[in-house]
């Protein structure tokens, strides 16, 4: 059967999409999973789950067209000596091809067969997915980590570890495949903007923050896309309160006007799952005044100066450094440049705020505790976001603008590569 190839704009048939998914799924475990418990030092890592309180790690090791751990799911992977890793399920209802079955529920308990299996092979470490800083690998709950520990029995409890650098090593890694997919996935974002911001969707006037920000939702839903928040439209114009019409993640405003109007600025923010991989977008367009033919020249620098903190930023990521180490030398830069910076450039992959190093937070420039530790790997895919904030000549009646942007970016090979390009001019929407 050929591969299903992903193309820009189109949603493959979610049959296409379930094959895709697993042969990604079938080559990550067989290339990517060996060597991230290597690197770990784990010999044998343990997922446990029930149905409606997943573990944000499982449902990505599961083939498609499975939805949930149905009751309880225990995958169990044990690395040999050879370097080799067995897959093992114990479910009711199996894991699929990929996996063993060794459970019959019919001859005994699940924990016994679990306790059983560990046994077998004596594992001198065991990963469980319990950590203090990152939440996608802190997935056992208290009551499967108590029936763990008491199936293992003191002995094998004893060799109990955190599996914490293995759960976002996995979560963050792209193999080969899913990064000749991904730039693909993020053209379809940027299409679905460019449609947004664009006078067939905007009338001046007329449509309110609240309109565009529906419509994209909207927009995602029909392409077969899932949205991962609600999209965030906010606008700025000369004399308009700095924050604008400002949109939060559940749908409310805090506007002081939400009709858009020629002037404005607007700028928006979107993200969406495609064949299990996340988008995060943030772009701008400026609304025309009559006998207007572009933007004001300062909201145009504003927008260049952002495009060189993104430089910066990629310049400064290096593998082996910390997110911490990132942000520092980065804002380091930006203030001999003379550039307003705040840098707050986060994780992407099966998630939106995806496992991976922290580089800076929108309410912290200085060190980000945990995540900011943690260094930057090859092959692991960023939504590189920033702002800078100036006045902007044109606009008198405004101290201070802020021009936002994200773009979605690849770092391999020790350099940072935008999946799809990025916003260098504002869109401009006519009358």
């Amino acid at each position: 059967m050929s591969i299903p190839s992903v193309t820009p704009g189109r949603t493959l048939p979610l049959r296409d999409q379930v094959e895709l998914c697993n042969r990604w799924l079938e080559t990550r475990l067989d290339t990517l999973l060996p060597e991230l418990m290597q690197r770990a030092d784990i010999d044998m890592w343990i997922v446990d789950a029930r149905e409606y309180a997943e573990d944000p790690v499982i449902m990505t090791l599961l083939p498609r067209p499975m939805m949930s751990a149905g009751r309880r799911m225990i995958l169990v992977f044990h690395r040999s000596r050879d370097g080799s890793v067995e897959r093992i399920a114990l479910s009711r209802y199996g894991a699929g091809p990929l996996y063993r079955a060794l459970w019959d529920p019919a001859t005994e308990e699940q924990d016994s067969c679990l306790a059983r299996v560990v046994a077998e092979r004596n594992p001198r470490t065991i990963g469980l997915n319990f950590s203090q800083t990152f939440a996608h690998a802190d997935g056992v709950t208290h009551t499967l980590h108590g029936r763990l520990t008491r199936a293992l029995g003191p002995e094998f409890a004893n060799r109990v570890v955190s599996a914490e650098r293995l759960c976002v090593g996995w979560l963050e890694r792209r193999i080969p495949a899913e990064i000749d997919s991904y730039g693909a996935i993020v053209e379809t974002g940027h299409r679905i903007i460019a449609e947004a911001l664009s006078p067939r969707v905007v009338r001046p006037g007329v449509t309110t923050v609240q309109d565009l920000e529906w419509w994209i939702r909207q927009s995602i839903l029909e392409r077969g896309l899932e949205a991962w928040f609600h999209p965030i439209v906010d606008i700025q114009a000369d004399g308009l309160e700095a924050a604008g019409v400002t949109s939060t993640r559940d749908g409310a405003h805090s506007d002081s006007r939400s009709v858009i109007e020629p002037g404005d600025l607007i700028h928006c923010d979107v993200g969406f799952y495609y064949l299990g991989l996340a988008v995060d977008q943030q772009q701008n367009a400026y609304v025309l005044k009559p006998g207007e033919s572009g933007p004001p020249a300062g909201l145009s620098q504003l927008l260049s100066q952002a495009n060189r903190v993104q430089e910066i930023l990629a310049g400064e990521m290096v593998a082996g450094r910390t997110g911490n180490e990132i942000l520092k030398a980065a804002l380091a830069r930006c203030r001999d440049e003379g550039l307003p910076a705040s840098i707050y450039t986060h994780p992407l992959g099966y998630h939106g705020h995806a496992a991976g190093p922290t580089i800076g937070l929108w309410d912290n420039q200085e060190q980000v505790p945990g995540a900011g530790d943690y260094p930057l790997y090859d092959d692991t895919c960023y939504a590189i976001e920033l702002n800078v904030t100036g006045p902007v000549e044109e606009w008198s009646k405004s101290s201070a603008v802020r021009m936002g942007i994200e773009e979605d970016a690849l770092f391999s090979g020790d350099r940072l590569k935008w999946l799809s390009g990025r916003q260098q001019e504002l869109y401009c929407i006519g009358q």
